[in-house]
């Protein structure tokens, strides 16, 4: 059972609940993003070897979930897993 104090919940049900979700590598897009951090534990994800370099993002890639935060989270919210 998820703990509702946890930490890393902010109000993230209101844009990931049923979220479709596509594991992937992270990617820089030119000079808009050169990284972007998880949406529940904030862990940065970028091609630099120190952070994280894949995890699942939502279809328009505003959103990205490391490996551990998908795992903790998914059956609360409810995520699908897209090809």
């Amino acid at each position: 059972m998820l703990d509702k104090n946890d930490w890393r919940l902010v109000n993230q049900k209101e844009y990931l609940m049923n979220a479709q979700l596509t594991k992937s590598e992270y990617k820089a897009i030119g000079d808009y993003s050169d990284h972007e951090h998880c949406a529940f534990c904030w862990d940065k994800f970028s091609e630099n070897d120190e952070d994280l370099s894949a995890g699942y993002r939502t279809k328009d890639s505003r959103y990205w979930i490391c490996e551990e935060c998908f795992n903790d989270f998914k059956d609360e919210f409810n995520f699908t897993l897209k090809d």
